[in-house]
């Protein structure tokens, strides 16, 4: 992963369901062509990190299984 300055149109990008909607959330995501792109939505134009396909999947997996720790 590196951090970019990639250009995704505003459109793409969402924020998780779980977040508050009380101007708290911290991440947003966008899925691209590549995999996913997530970024500061305090702060979104101090760029993104690309994730690609395989590891964005991987960590999603591991997310429903909770098997983070």
């Amino acid at each position: 992963m590196r951090k970019t300055n990639t250009e995704v149109p505003e459109s793409a990008w969402f924020k998780s369901s779980y977040s508050g909607g009380n101007e708290t959330e911290c991440v947003e995501a966008a899925f691209t062509s590549a995999g996913a792109s997530v970024r500061d939505s305090k702060q979104p134009r101090n760029g993104l990190i690309n994730v690609q396909s395989a590891v964005w999947d991987d960590f999603i997996s591991s997310l429903r299984s909770e098997s983070l720790s």
